[in-house]
């Protein structure tokens, strides 16, 4: 199972981990902190001497109830940054976490490898098309509503089964555009209750009937932190947990803030499995 980013084949039968940078003001965990270029080379630097194959570029919160950004502003904030890492680090696979297809295309001429889209493209009806256009990876996550709407939308007679009905017609849309890399992401924390994230992640499994990869994100989310009744800031270890949970039901990527601990997860679990 390969995925082909910038002319590099990268194996993902052997679990990989994406490290989350967030230049945005108001992210739920990292808002904020790497906002000062120093700051972003030296956080960047440390995610890949720590093991992340990937690094995804988030310009805009997605957080329940997060505010809106415009696109200006959205490209404001993640076009320097692209270009100083890629300047400091010019082999780093940079994903960009955004729903916009005019993000999508200056990021990718700007050297971006992969596009990160928490709405699989019903955000934007023009992203489809770009990555088609451009044959980067795409992440497709399932969400309903958007990033003000979402936590209003939660109501499901069976939630994986419609899951994998979302990600079907997806799928099939994306393959007739003749978009080929396609990694599913079941969008934990996004339209959906604390208890429909556990039933989720319980059966994981199930999408691999979809046989694409699979990005799991589940890194100190509220579904952690609210049941240990913590913070983000103290749901490293379950976030370890839950992330090693996610491996053993077919998960290909580890989206997280804490690249060490998610890497060290990876090569236990393969101690075990390969």
């Amino acid at each position: 199972m390969t995925i082909n980013c910038k002319g590099q084949l990268i194996d993902l039968s052997i679990p990989k981990v994406m490290g989350i940078l967030n230049v945005t003001p108001n992210s739920f965990f990292d808002g904020g902190k790497y906002n000062d270029e120093s700051e972003l080379l030296t956080q960047v630097d440390k995610m890949i001497s720590d093991g992340a194959t990937f690094i995804d570029i988030g310009a805009y919160s997605s957080k329940p109830s997060a505010e809106f950004v415009s696109e200006e502003e959205e490209l404001g904030r993640i076009i320097p940054a692209v270009q100083l890492i890629l300047k400091h680090f010019p082999e780093a696979l940079l994903s960009i976490d955004t729903f916009r297809s005019e993000v999508t295309k200056a990021c990718i001429e700007n050297g971006a490898a992969i596009i990160n889209d928490i709405s699989a493209g019903g955000l934007d009806n023009k992203m489809f098309e770009v990555i088609a256009k451009h044959k980067v990876p795409y992440i497709m996550m399932h969400m309903r509503g958007t990033p003000q709407t979402m936590q209003s939308m939660t109501h499901y007679e069976d939630i994986v089964k419609e899951m994998l009905f979302y990600f079907s017609e997806k799928i099939n849309k994306a393959r007739s555009l003749g978009i080929n890399d396609l990694i599913i992401d079941p969008g934990f924390g996004f339209a959906k209750t604390i208890g429909q994230n556990y039933e989720v992640l319980r059966k994981t499994e199930l999408f691999q009937l979809l046989e694409l990869p699979l990005l799991v994100g589940i890194s100190r989310k509220s579904m952690i932190y609210k049941t240990l009744k913590s913070s983000a800031k103290e749901a490293l270890n379950g976030t370890t947990v839950l992330n090693t949970i996610a491996l053993t039901k077919g998960a290909n990527i580890l989206r997280v803030h804490d690249v060490k601990e998610a890497v060290e997860c990876v090569q236990l679990w393969s101690e075990i499995n390969l």
